[in-house]
């Protein structure tokens, strides 16, 4: 599991500020979601995080080193908005990709593709190629190639956001059943309360850019979490709660 840790993190592009100095702990094994204004920088945010951009100032850790580190030993694994799956190799083949470059940084606990395409309903699609796939099915595809690779940081960017929401609805339960257990750590982009509360365990509220966390709510309802959870009080209050918290930090 992997712990992340922010100390006065900035991040610029040239005179464009991005992301103001933020610092937080993000515990190991927790599923964190950001949610904020489009163009605020979450984006931004987590690519520094998942050592895709360097920050301007400040710190980043996870597990204790540098993300670019922790990248290039497999300790994170990125879900982007697109599925970016290669339109030559089929739904096994694209599943295997994190695993087949670098072999040698492969994790000794790297999971079975092939078992969790079977476990996200893919399995009558092993050969099957990327235009033959609903937006959905592609998506499956991006996410079991990120768990194949079983790294402790899970790095997801509105992986959902291109999708219509009786598909995202059945994702966020496929996402909930996958990485409940597993031990890992995510850390998620999305512009849906509903989709930041059904699936998280703290919503972090980035205001409008420069990013910084306006609010930090705890996700208090049980878990396993299944999408019978979006029924219940709780869950109307809390998405009520990331609501006003977001609002309030576009009036800033």
């Amino acid at each position: 599991m992997s712990r992340i840790v922010l100390r006065d993190l900035t991040k610029s592009f040239g005179d464009l500020a991005v992301v103001d100095p933020i610092s937080l702990e993000i515990e190991a094994g927790s599923f964190v979601s950001m949610i904020g204004p489009s163009g605020c920088g979450k984006t931004t945010l987590v690519r520094v995080i998942a050592g895709l951009e360097r920050a301007s100032g400040g710190e980043v850790l996870v597990d204790g080193a540098a993300p670019v580190d922790a990248r290039a030993h497999k300790r994170v694994a990125m879900v982007p908005q697109q599925p970016g799956l290669l339109p030559w190799r089929t739904v096994k083949a694209n599943s295997r990709l994190l695993l087949d470059v670098n072999r040698k940084a492969n994790p000794p606990d790297a999971a079975d593709p092939l078992a969790l395409l079977h476990e996200v309903g893919l399995g009558e699609f092993l050969d099957a190629y990327p235009h033959e796939l609903s937006g959905g099915m592609q998506q499956r595809v991006a996410l079991v190639r990120a768990l194949a690779l079983h790294a402790p940081l899970l790095v997801m960017d509105e992986p959902f956001a291109a999708l219509d929401e009786i598909t995202r609805s059945e994702m966020r339960a496929i996402l909930n059943r996958l990485v409940e257990g597993r031990g890992v750590t995510v850390l998620f982009v999305t512009h849906s309360i509903a989709e930041a509360v059904a699936l998280s365990d703290r919503v972090l509220v980035s205001s409008p850019r420069p990013s910084n966390v306006v609010a930090d709510i705890e996700i208090d309802l049980p878990r396993p979490r299944s999408a019978d959870v979006e029924d219940e009080p709780r869950y109307v209050e809390l998405c009520a709660q990331v609501r006003h918290a977001l609002h309030g930090s576009m009036r800033r």
